[in-house]
């Protein structure tokens, strides 16, 4: 049976300041350990997405911190020890301190993530 910790996962990101991500794709998920640096809203990132906002749904655990997930009509917050399931149409809101591990579909992961990394780029030449 495949596993994945966050010291042995393939997939590295670091935005200084904001975010270490660290993942792998098991059996057609994406796990995602992320520890957040510094308060984030990426908000912006998601432009382009149906609504602007993540199409993609997640299944996750918080270690440490918080983390809200805006939706049009309301908002959920979940706090150290909570599990959480985000279904599509949400957008992120993590503290600072926040660290968590994540399950999404990686299909749906990578459609996200190429609007995610386009943003981003086009947002560090601007």
């Amino acid at each position: 049976m495949p596993k994945v910790s966050k010291d042995s996962a393939s997939g590295s990101t670091l935005v200084e300041g904001i975010v270490d991500d660290r993942s792998e794709v098991l059996e057609g998920y994406m796990v995602n350990f992320q520890t957040f640096l510094g308060d984030a809203d990426p908000a912006p990132l998601f432009k382009g997405l149906p609504d602007d906002r993540c199409q993609c749904p997640h299944w996750g655990y918080v270690f440490k911190g918080k983390i809200t997930f805006r939706y049009a009509d309301h908002e959920e917050t979940y706090e150290a020890g909570d599990a959480y399931y985000a279904p599509a149409g949400h957008v992120p809101l993590i503290s600072a301190g926040c660290e968590l591990v994540e399950f999404s579909p990686a299909d749906e992961m990578a459609k996200t993530g190429e609007v995610l990394e386009r943003n981003y780029q086009a947002s560090r030449q601007a």
